[in-house]
């Protein structure tokens, strides 16, 4: 074995350094995610079968689960997750002559794909053949290149402490406190880049709460069978309430599993956690299943119709993200119904008939809302200089017809109240039903207001959450319930 070379007071460090390669490892110290859910995620995306491919291959050990993800998986090396700090650190040893030596348990392929975009190592070691290069396997691999503590190592995780303890110095990346105390126990520690954060708030937003406002539908069918004041079918509406809001975040997180690639072409979504890196997907596949467990304990209670819409809602809402969202025109259709379906689910939830009306005004109104949510993108995708949205079915040239079509929708919706209230159905529910014809031209300013705002490239959110944080939707909302409180 080497000897480490002994350090001269008269010998700076700096200079001392370059006579050590420094030695990086990759998943979660180089990049803030794992390369290998993220194949394992594309691949399950061209074709779910794989699972059960993927449960044989693991059974022949995980090299071999490795190399053939890396046969059938080609990463967007470009658009993965880097750690900044740690990248300019590398430039600066390299600047200074430094040997920099890419050492990671992910495939080959995989290894100098990334090396070869970042163009800052001078060799690779990866996981090839029968050998997985983690733990035990790669200290031996950089010993028996560069001698005991004859490195320098950069790692994230419990499994590089072995490694770490036989290096010249531990840089110690985006690790917790407590794993940086048991390195500085155990080796000398020369540099800590980005100490991980508490992921419980990297948590929340990735299960959406802001998006549970959608879920307020179910009291829709409440409200309008004016039952809002009976407290046993209340009850019933919240419990719905938060066993789609439960199932509906469990959507949330496999869809940005999902969409990880695609969220990181866009300016806004690639911030979303798993798209930043600032959460592992692990914990996306940890949270799925919980979400899903919970959601599905809470509908329990409920009718047997609202399980099996709410069923139904899952599987239609996992197609959409899996495929259906990039289908151009298919996919706004399948967003208006995941919409109503809420609707028609809290008509469950306390056993009331919906209305017909009620559904053909919906149906129309969450259309228009759908072609918002594309439209807004497409005019996002223009001003940026891109040509089309990444994994969605539609490019700039479509942008006419979305915002043709979109507005359209809207005022079918408002042409399906007109014939409501002059409906004798409405007779039944209010006293006063002409002064109900007061909510169509408020309508018509909202739904008209919402796509100028759209068209102007200021509504970056979902339409439905915009309008809850939107002033002017709260004030014709307010409006809109004086004038059904003066009709009744």
């Amino acid at each position: 074995m080497t000897e480490l070379p002994v350090s001269s007071e008269n010998q700076p460090e700096t200079e001392l350094s370059r006579k050590f390669p420094l030695c990086v490892d990759m998943d979660g110290t180089l990049l803030k995610t794992d390369s290998l859910i993220e194949s394992i995620i594309v691949l399950l995306k061209s074709n779910a079968l794989y699972l059960v491919m993927i449960f044989f291959w693991m059974l022949r050990g995980k090299a071999y689960l490795k190399c053939e993800l890396a046969r059938r998986v080609v990463l967007d090396v470009a658009s993965l997750p880097f750690r900044s700090e740690l990248l300019n650190y590398l430039r600066e040893q390299r600047g200074a002559g430094r040997k920099l030596v890419l050492v990671t348990g992910a495939h080959m392929e995989v290894a100098r794909r990334v090396a070869d975009h970042l163009g800052l190592f001078d060799d690779v070691l990866a996981t090839e053949g029968e050998t997985n290069l983690t733990g035990e396997a790669k200290l031996q691999a950089l010993i028996k290149l560069f001698g005991e503590r004859g490195y320098d190592y950069a790692g994230n995780e419990r499994a590089d402490l072995i490694i770490w303890e036989h290096a010249r110095t531990a840089i110690v990346v985006g690790a917790s406190n407590r794993l940086l105390k048991r390195v500085q126990q155990r080796a000398h520690v020369g540099k800590v880049v980005d100490l991980s954060a508490n992921p419980l708030r990297y948590i929340v937003r990735a299960i959406r709460p802001h998006q549970w406002v959608k879920n307020i539908l179910l009291f829709v069918p409440l409200i309008t069978s004016h039952q809002i004041v009976e407290g046993p079918l209340s009850l019933m509406a919240i419990i719905g309430f938060v066993a789609f809001s439960l199932c509906a975040s469990s959507a949330y997180v496999l869809n940005d599993l999902l969409d990880m690639e695609s969220d990181r072409q866009h300016p806004l979504k690639r911030e979303r956690p798993f798209a930043s890196g600032n959460l592992s997907p692990w914990w996306g596949i940890a949270m799925c299943p919980l979400l899903l467990v919970g959601g599905f304990g809470v509908a329990a209670v409920l009718p047997g119709r609202f399980v099996l819409l709410l069923a139904f809602y899952l599987v239609v809402s996992t197609a959409y993200s899996v495929s259906l969202k990039k289908r151009a025109i298919v996919d706004v259709f399948v967003l208006a119904g995941l919409y109503t379906i809420r609707i028609y689910a809290g008509s469950e939830a306390i056993d009331v008939i919906i209305s017909p009306w009620l559904l053909a005004f919906s149906g129309f109104v969450f259309l228009s809302l759908a072609f918002i949510k594309r439209g807004s993108e497409l005019v996002m995708t223009k001003e940026s200089g891109r040509n089309s949205i990444h994994g969605r079915g539609y490019s700039v040239d479509d942008m006419q017809f979305v915002l043709s079509v979109g507005p359209a929708s809207g005022y079918m919706a408002c042409l399906v109240m007109a014939l409501y209230v002059s409906s004798p159905d409405v007779v039944k529910l209010y006293s006063h039903p002409k002064i109900l014809w007061l909510l169509c031209p408020l309508f018509l300013y909202w739904i008209s207001r919402t796509w100028l705002l759209c068209s102007r490239n200021k509504m970056p959110q979902d339409p439905v959450v915009f309008a809850v944080r939107d002033r002017t939707s709260y004030l014709v909302g307010a409006i809109a319930v004086l004038i059904m409180m003066w009709a009744k």
